[in-house]
């Protein structure tokens, strides 16, 4: 079966994610929910990668996808590429709904998102679809300069 260039590409871009949100995942601290994730996202032409990070006082926990989107940031991205996750041993989990609307916010309706258990089985879809006609800064109305909102 053959590929054109793209996909080739697209492939491969995701296979590397894939790799390094399984690595970032090795160091998830998720001593409450027993359920470590991994996530790297593509901003820049480099990887970004994160863990989860548990918290006893459950609602200060973190997950992955916005630690790893968190990264790009700090690193000078505003535009997320890709993005790939790596959670459960059975059937792969999609990113939550509070991470779906945070990359929503740096990436294109048509990003690519895998997401797979750490047993291999993946799915391979994209923001738009994770988070349909999601709430972005275009919801929001222009702000009036003169009056400093």
């Amino acid at each position: 079966m053959s590929y054109s260039p793209r996909v080739k590409s697209q492939k491969a871009r995701l296979s590397g994610l894939l790799r390094a949100a399984a690595a970032a995942r090795k160091n998830a601290y998720a001593p409450y929910s027993g359920f470590p994730v991994g996530a790297a996202v593509l901003a820049g032409g480099r990887i970004f990668a994160a863990c989860n990070l548990e918290n006893s006082s459950y609602p200060l926990s973190m997950c992955a996808e916005r630690n790893a989107v968190g990264k790009a940031v700090a690193a000078g991205n505003q535009r997320i590429d890709a993005v790939a996750v790596v959670a459960g041993d059975g059937p792969p989990a999609a990113p939550c709904g509070g991470c779906r609307q945070v990359l929503s916010e740096f990436c294109a309706p048509d990003a690519p998102v895998v997401y797979a258990s750490a047993s291999g089985r993946s799915v391979t879809t994209d923001v738009g679809s994770l988070l349909p006609d999601s709430f972005g800064p275009a919801n929001l109305p222009a702000r009036d300069r003169r009056r400093g909102r």
